[in-house]
């Protein structure tokens, strides 16, 4: 599948040669190891994989004995994966490096011979187990791997056109029409339920059987829970319970993540690791409430007040509805026509977490639930920052719409109070794009181009 990823792939080759490694990071199952391989046959002459996860102790043992003396360590590793070595010309890729930490720690000395390209790929990169006794080299460059965005799911389904039109119609502030809109919300809706990651989109591409799909990503989430057990270590439990009860916080109206459903009177701080685990493992989105919508949305984090969507919407809906094991072919069909009688809210607003993360944006949300004062008594979902900023005028307020009647009460208390801070205020609906009363109205297929 073509991915965007390729492109700061091969920018990375061009730009750096040599000079940094390149560290992706994502989620398990999110394509990583697929798009290097992939490149790494069709830009270089030959490459070495070496995979963490089956790795030989000889190939490790390296690492530990020859640093000092790299003729002999590429001479090993050459003969061992019978690959010809080739100056600037071959890749050696670190599959896994999480699971060996010293191969990262590697990366300073092997970059600074400067014979071969080097990429990592990982997930749970910045855990105290897998930094553990290593320094964290300067040499390397992160970047991350997301589940395919909208634009990636209508390329697999070889619609190489819808999003050029979108780009230009949200660029001159247009809406598409009647019939492309239509069009482009069937596609939005086929992506919502189906979601990025890759296995699930290649059995949608070739079967189109939901059911296929749903127990594709059924496994994805059962490898996300055996991860848990394995790998956080001394706070499993928490990650599982908060994992599971996803959903849930979801469903409720305000979506924030209320650690007393998990136990009575429980603290932050006791559960702070294992939302962090969650979020490091890139699993879910965290959302931070941002108290004022000033230049520096972190600067007024509040850090206790999140909302934690999970990272592909395709996951939360087989994670949601499983009350049978398996959400039959009836749910999906009824999500694909818009006909399901649950709170879609929940999914609408994942779905654009999501969109925007991949677009680059840490993601924040403004609540005062001030009892005294009801003029401040108000929800934005989402606070963006434009991205040249000026002395005022510099952060969006977004509000997510699921369906065709809403009220924006809060979003125009909202944009009264802080008019000298807010630049241009979105609702990202189900229609086609207008603008009203100082409020640009998208339609949700939009929202990476923000």
């Amino acid at each position: 599948m073509k991915r965007k990823i390729y492109g700061e792939l091969l920018k990375w080759k061009q730009e750096d040669a040599g000079k940094t490694a390149l560290l992706i990071d994502g989620a398990r199952r999110v394509g990583k190891s697929y798009i290097v391989e992939e490149f790494a046959r069709k830009e270089y002459k030959n490459y070495i994989l070496v995979d963490f996860n089956r790795v030989n102790k000889e190939v490790t043992e390296l690492f530990n004995n020859y640093l000092n003396d790299l003729d002999t360590f590429f001479l090993y590793l050459s003969s061992f994966y019978n690959v010809k070595l080739y100056e600037r010309e071959t890749l050696v890729i670190f599959d896994e490096v999480q699971l060996f930490p010293r191969a990262r720690a590697a990366i300073k000395y092997l970059v600074a011979d400067g014979r071969y390209d080097y990429i990592e790929t990982g997930s749970l990169m910045s855990i105290k187990k897998n930094v553990r006794d290593i320094v964290i080299p300067s040499e390397e460059r992160h970047i991350k791997m997301y589940p395919l965005d909208f634009e990636e799911f209508l390329w697999a389904l070889s619609n190489e056109t819808l999003m050029d039109f979108v780009r230009i119609c949200f660029k001159d502030k247009k809406p598409l029409g009647q019939v492309l809109h239509r069009k482009a919300m069937d596609y939005f809706r086929q992506y919502l339920i189906v979601g990025g990651m890759p296995q699930a989109v290649k059995a949608y591409v070739n079967t189109h059987d939901f059911d296929k799909v749903d127990r594709i990503k059924r496994d994805i989430l059962e490898l996300y829970r055996a991860d848990i057990v394995k790998h956080a270590e001394g706070y499993e439990m928490k990650v599982e319970q908060i994992f599971e009860n996803i959903p849930a916080q979801l469903q409720k109206h305000d979506r924030k993540f209320r650690l007393s459903s998990l136990k009575k009177e429980a603290r932050f701080r006791e559960y702070e690791d294992a939302m962090f685990w969650l979020y490091d493992a890139m699993i879910v989105n965290n959302c931070y409430n941002s108290t004022a919508p000033n230049v520096g949305l972190r600067l007024n984090m509040d850090r206790m007040t999140l909302k934690c969507y999970m990272a592909d919407t395709g996951l939360l809906i087989s994670h949601a509805f499983d009350e049978n094991g398996i959400v039959s072919e009836e749910i999906y069909k009824k999500l694909l026509f818009d006909k399901l009688e649950v709170n879609k809210g929940m999914i609408i607003e994942n779905i654009t977490a999501q969109m925007l993360t991949a677009a680059g944006h840490k993601l924040y949300f403004y609540s005062n639930s001030s009892r005294e004062d009801a003029a401040s008594r108000m929800e934005i979902d989402f606070l963006i920052a434009k991205s040249k900023i000026s002395s005022r005028h510099n952060i969006s307020p977004i509000e997510v719409k699921s369906g065709k009647n809403y009220t924006l009460s809060s979003l125009k208390k909202f944009m009264e109070k802080y008019k000298e801070q807010l630049d241009i205020a979105y609702v990202l609906h189900t229609g086609d794009l207008k603008a009203d009363q100082g409020i640009i109205y998208l339609p949700l297929y939009m929202t990476p181009l923000l």
